[in-house]
């Protein structure tokens, strides 16, 4: 099967998802330390497992499979996006 697009670095997605991790950093990095294993590890880790899953997704070989785990990386976005959202509420 033909592939998609050439590579992960390709896609505006990726890029962006990694604008995405690099300010989750940024903003976690000033949460309080009680944090550090909560909102802040979750966050963090969500991004870079949302981008994560972007790059496998890409290698996959049929649009379905792509597809398929890019709907798992919205899933995760959804995560980040609630996680925010407590982040806020709390202060």
């Amino acid at each position: 099967m033909e592939r998609i697009h050439k590579t992960h670095r390709d896609l505006d997605l990726w890029k962006n998802s990694i604008q995405l991790v690099k300010s989750i950093y940024q903003i976690s990095g000033n949460f309080p330390n009680s944090e550090l294993y909560g909102l802040t590890s979750q966050l963090r880790r969500a991004g870079v497992s949302a981008t994560s899953n972007i790059v496998e997704g890409s290698e996959r070989r049929s649009k379905k499979e792509f597809v398929q785990v890019l709907y798992i990386a919205s899933g995760i976005l959804s995560e980040i996006q609630t996680q925010i959202i407590i982040s806020n509420e709390l202060n």
